[in-house]
């Protein structure tokens, strides 16, 4: 069970910096640092959206609209922190 517990945490590191990794990158977009006529700039965004979107979806479903304002990466990071500081140690303890 502890094994399972470190490979959840470790997948929950990776889908942080998925989800910031994405946000940097729509910004650099949004701001026309880097443009999507480029391919592999399309094929990156593309994808991080393909990977993140199931995770917003929920999140925007119950959150009020903000307008060009999207909180959903940041409650979703919110979330991912709570589960890494709080429910995985003390799952952690429990099982010592």
């Amino acid at each position: 069970m502890q094994i399972l517990l470190e490979i959840l945490d470790i997948l929950l590191t990776v889908v942080t910096w998925f989800i910031i990794i994405q946000i940097v990158l729509s910004w650099l977009i949004a701001f026309n640092v880097v443009s999507t006529q480029n391919d592999l700039v399309r094929q990156m965004a593309e994808s991080l959206n393909r990977i993140t979107e199931p995770l917003f979806r929920p999140v925007r479903k119950i959150m009020p609209d903000l307008g060009m304002i999207d909180l959903a990466p940041m409650v979703v990071l919110l979330l991912i922190m709570i589960v890494q500081r709080s429910i995985i140690p003390r799952l952690w303890v429990q099982l010592a």
